[in-house]
């Protein structure tokens, strides 16, 4: 059973139709139009990292989701995944890179993004490395070579793609470049024993790759792109309609959470993701969180950009993988972001 709240308003109308309005206006994309006046979901079913503190899990423990509390119910290592959860139910919200946000709604899913919860920037980026003394020193050498990755269909692909058609590949020769999943705490790994050619790594990883050298890289999403917001929260349309105190709440607390940990000493920050890591008790290893630099979240808040979608809209279409045209409204909103302008969206 989920944990239910009374939120202090007036009481109107019956349950049944109270049912019937918020799912009609999920289905038109409604924010707050139909939803119920009474009790309200505040037990969040979601997916966490390993040895990693997601936004919302900072949110949490910084006191800033008020009556909400979070259910973690496993990990994952695969955006597309956790949105699709979200999206089926299995989950109350999700996060993935927006290219694959907009390939999910525009096969139908019922979702909405409502903050940013990571980017890319000087300090959070992706890198692809080669070991030192690889004859891979340009895109034509990656031709018919093992690229690691977390996920296929999602932020890394995306990079890798443009990466190869910005230095001139024709769509065969990028075809013959082979993305291989790896998990993320072995993509290291599998580059020093060439298990792969080139290793996509991020955070902490990257920088622990790093320090113990042998390797460099041969470019970076942040290299291609600058600085950018690169992946959203979801949350279900229906789940919006019928809850839309408890996403307000939500999409405030972690705003504040996102700025929290822009504006404190990164060891400040570090030392609180270890007392999370340790207070829920997973048995992670929490040697990789002392390298943590950012969220990478562009802008304020997590406050979402046209460009965040648009960049990635052309890009599917490009590719043919749009199975229909999406607009902005049906992809996300700031309507919950304590931080939007007050005109904005």
């Amino acid at each position: 059973m989920f944990r239910t709240i009374r939120w202090k308003s007036k009481t109107v109308g019956v349950a049944s139709l109270l049912a019937v309005t918020a799912l009609a206006a999920a289905a038109c994309g409604g924010g707050n139009s139909g939803a119920s006046a009474g009790s309200e979901q505040t037990e969040l079913r979601y997916q966490g990292s390993v040895g990693q503190v997601t936004p919302a899990e900072l949110a949490a423990d910084l006191g800033y989701l008020g009556p909400i509390t979070l259910k973690w119910i496993g990990n994952t290592i695969s955006g597309p995944q956790d949105i699709q959860a979200a999206a089926t139910g299995d989950t109350d919200f999700g996060g993935a890179f927006n290219g694959a946000v907009i390939k999910l709604v525009a096969a139908g899913a019922p979702i909405k993004a409502v903050i940013s919860y990571y980017g890319v920037d000087k300090d959070s980026y992706i890198g692809y490395y080669v070991r030192d003394g690889s004859p891979i020193t340009s895109a034509k050498d990656l031709i018919g070579k093992k690229i690691g990755m977390n996920t296929l269909g999602a932020h890394l692909e995306a990079v890798l793609d443009t990466y190869l058609r910005q230095q001139g590949l024709s769509a065969d020769e990028v075809k013959q470049v082979v993305p291989t999943v790896v998990p993320p705490v072995n993509t290291e790994q599998a580059l020093r024993a060439g298990q792969i050619d080139v290793a996509a790594l991020g955070g902490i990883l990257r920088d622990k790759a790093l320090e113990r050298g042998g390797i460099h890289p041969l470019f970076s999403d942040f290299a291609l792109y600058g600085t950018f917001s690169a992946g959203t929260v979801v949350l279900r349309k229906d789940f919006i309609a019928k809850n839309p105190r408890t996403t307000k709440q939500f999409v405030d607390g972690v705003a504040r959470a996102l700025e929290w940990a822009k504006t404190t000493p990164r060891a400040e920050v570090v030392a609180r993701f270890e007392q999370i890591i340790d207070k829920r008790g997973r048995q992670e290893d929490k040697t990789a969180i002392k390298f943590w630099k950012s969220y990478g979240v562009a802008g304020q808040g997590g406050l979402i950009q046209d460009t965040d979608f648009t960049r990635w809209i052309d890009f599917l279409r490009g590719r043919g993988e749009l199975k229909k045209d999406v607009v902005l409204t049906e992809l996300y909103t700031n309507e919950f972001n304590p931080f939007r302008p007050a005109t904005g969206s």
